[in-house]
């Protein structure tokens, strides 16, 4: 093929010097030999085709190198104290009187409720310490009332009988009369006067016990005491000695046979105030 092209070129050169030697007009330089067979290489031989590719450089990723020290923030700690809740028993116990009266509360200040006999066997079920009474029922029963703790044969240790608050004692209330109408009580030293409005009963409407119930929290012995008082004047005077933490205080009710009027708080004097 080489040889045919190079033919053609002589051919060609042949041809331009015959038409220059006719015509003289001043031409192009004509490529010598060595030009067009080198050209024509060039022609015959594939170009390596060159691809550019256009690759994106990775977007630099800034690097936070700054490093948090976490500061540990003052810790508090809880401490409970659980005190666990004492155990009560139920004893039982027997009546050593011939005859043993049993009363609404923990006190022959409260309303008579029913009789014992001597060798009753009963449970016992509360204990005042602050009076000394105990609150007994018939075995299985469920209409308590309360004695002296002196009256009976207890089996087992009395302390491990429920002790009952005062504020929780259930007392029957009166369907007639309505609570007193004031009452008040000043202090002269240790001792408290306490004094009320009366009340007036309707005939066959008394108690035949004392007419009115004073139930009084006073501090005896550095500690304080639940002191119930029955009396029958409007007016009773109450020990109420200094050193206790917690304050005194009082209420009284009015008593008629049918049960007890609401009670009635009122102020009560410290032992540190002023008189």
């Amino acid at each position: 093929m080489i040889a045919r092209q190079v033919m053609r070129v002589i051919l060609f050169i042949v041809i331009i010097n015959f038409a220059v030697a006719c015509d003289p007009v001043i031409s192009d330089p004509v490529p010598t030999m060595t030009e067009t067979i080198a050209e024509m290489r060039e022609t015959a031989t594939p170009k390596p085709s060159l691809t550019i590719t256009n690759t994106p450089s990775p977007i630099p990723t800034a690097t936070n190198t700054q490093t948090k020290t976490a500061t540990a923030s003052p810790t508090t700690t809880a401490t409970f104290t659980i005190t666990p809740k004492p155990t009560y028993i139920v004893l039982r116990g027997t009546v050593n009187q011939e005859r043993v009266n049993c009363y609404y509360g923990p006190s022959e200040a409260y309303l008579y409720k029913y009789g014992l006999l001597k060798e009753s066997r009963l449970d016992v079920i509360g204990f005042m310490p602050d009076t000394g009474y105990i609150q007994v029922q018939a075995i299985g029963g469920d209409n308590p009332c309360w004695m002296k703790l002196e009256l009976m044969d207890v089996r087992g240790e009395i302390s491990n009988v429920m002790p009952v608050d005062p504020m929780d004692i259930k007392l029957p209330w009166s369907p007639y009369y309505p609570g007193l109408s004031f009452a008040k009580a000043e202090r002269t030293g240790p001792e408290v006067t306490v004094s009320w409005s009366p009340l007036v009963l309707k005939p066959g409407d008394s108690s035949d016990q004392e007419a009115y119930l004073l139930e009084a929290w006073v501090c005896r012995d550095g500690q304080r005491t639940f002191v119930p008082l029955g009396v029958n004047e409007n007016t009773v005077k109450v020990m109420d000695e200094p050193g206790c933490q917690e304050p005194s205080f009082g209420r009284v009710y009015g008593v008629e046979k049918h049960g007890y009027t609401k009670y009635l708080m009122f102020d009560w004097p410290q032992a540190g105030d002023p008189m």
